[in-house]
């Protein structure tokens, strides 16, 4: 092996990184006019269903005051932009304490927040907790800087959003215990999930909560999806799960409300990853908010971002309007993928409500049409290859932490051409 000049860890990313192939789709992407033959990319969950709305909205002058050329109030963002967004979710989550900007530690995006909870609940060795399947880059976020152990939770057969799931997160604990010596120090939960696109039940969220109290764990739902919900015409069953912040559980008697945080950002519910605004929230806990506020020199959020975003949450007329008109759109790209996945045998986890992603069986339906190739194991691999053949890409089931293999999510909030273009090679890597 040739000689490196990067430290182990560092050598370890670039290990994985050459292997990814998201960089060569992203270098030749898709486009209808200009590249044709180019990747479909449905499987970053980006939403651009309502681009043109957000951008006619911030297009318009927006007169930027000079102090935000400067520090200004430093890395966690202006009074202003704390009380904006605290307004906003004590509207739409409903929290049984209202939220408050000392409650509030604005990041430049939910990757560092999720870094910041980790560094700061759990040291090198310690656990954190993460239901499978799990969206896939939690691992990386929770545990490549900070050293803790992401621990994947196995459910079999069991719902992962059901009341049987909070055993199979006491076992974790305790094996977790036994084979290390060490501590679970966090219970992460993303809440809408992704990529099952559903939400926990209120009862569900209160029995993990205990089971935090009993183990003194820190509870973290990660929200980012809280207003991606939508009406779901298509499935039966199983019924729907409203989603209900974990902000809105009134905590007396049910966990020290030192031990809950929630993390909210602009990337899902207002389709705009590019802007980098995350908040964790910490309604109970100075010592969080004490021990970042240094930390905060690695995830300041821009000047510019902080005055837009600002503006926006502070309009409640265009952010209704428009958390109102992405929950139609959501649902009517969700009943076109679906449909066209049942009309082409494909089946897929039903109930989905929320977020912009279908878990779906590709492995049982490539199986069924090459009943040889269903040998040897790693069906997910093999058909990953034959689309990315097709120049199709979308996350496997593998990065997802899967329990069954051929498992993959598709996302379908880009647009109708793009989505019938995916879907249409997604079945063509199939039967080729």
């Amino acid at each position: 092996m040739p000689q490196s000049f990067l430290s182990t860890r560092a050598q370890t990313v670039v290990t994985n990184e050459s292997t990814n192939p998201f960089h060569e789709v992203t270098k030749d992407s898709w486009n209808p006019t200009t590249n044709p033959t180019g990747y479909i990319n449905v499987g970053i969950a980006e939403n651009t269903l309502m681009h043109t709305a957000f951008l006619k909205y911030i297009n318009k002058p927006l007169a930027l005051p000079a102090k935000y050329l400067t520090y200004n109030e430093g890395g966690s963002g202006s009074t202003r932009l704390k009380n904006s967004i605290a307004a906003f979710l004590n509207k739409h989550l409903k929290p049984a304490t209202p939220l408050q900007a000392s409650h509030l530690l604005p990041t430049n995006g939910l990757s560092s927040a999720l870094e910041h909870v980790s560094w700061s609940f759990a040291d090198p060795g310690e656990g954190i907790l993460l239901g499978r399947p799990y969206y896939g880059m939690f691992i990386p976020d929770l545990s490549l800087r900070s050293g803790s152990v992401v621990v994947p939770v196995k459910f079999d057969d069991v719902d992962p959003l059901a009341m049987d799931a909070v055993g199979k997160y006491e076992e974790a604990i305790l094996d977790f215990q036994r084979r290390t010596g060490k501590n679970v120090k966090v219970l992460m939960l993303c809440h809408p999930h992704n990529p099952l696109g559903r939400c926990y039940p209120r009862d569900v969220l209160v029995a993990l909560m205990r089971l935090c109290q009993r183990y003194q764990i820190h509870f973290v739902s990660d929200e980012i999806y809280a207003l991606s919900v939508f009406e779901n015409g298509v499935d039966e069953r199983p019924p729907a799960v409203r989603f209900e912040s974990a902000l809105s559980v009134d905590l007396t008697g049910i966990i020290d409300p030192r031990l809950v945080h929630v993390l909210w950002g602009m990337s899902k519910d207002f389709g705009a990853n590019g802007i980098r605004l995350g908040v964790i929230i910490s309604q109970a806990n100075r010592d969080v908010h004490f021990a970042l506020g240094g930390s905060t020199l690695y995830s300041s959020i821009s000047g510019l971002t902080d005055h837009l975003v600002s503006v926006m949450l502070q309009d409640f007329e265009f952010t209704d309007w428009y958390i109102r008109r992405n929950q139609e759109l959501l649902a009517e790209g969700y009943a076109y993928a679906t449909t066209y996945l049942k009309d082409h045998g494909i089946e897929y986890a039903t109930g989905c409500n929320a977020g912009f992603f279908v878990w779906m069986d590709l492995g049982k339906r490539f199986c069924e049409l090459h009943p040889g190739e269903s040998e040897g194991g790693d069906i997910g691999e093999k058909v990953m290859q034959r689309l990315l053949k097709k120049k199709v890409f979308l996350a496997n089931g593998a990065f997802c932490g899967s329990e069954r293999d051929g498992w993959f999510r598709i996302v379908f909030t880009q647009g109708d051409e793009l989505l019938s273009e995916a879907l249409a090679r997604i079945v063509a890597a199939l039967e080729g």
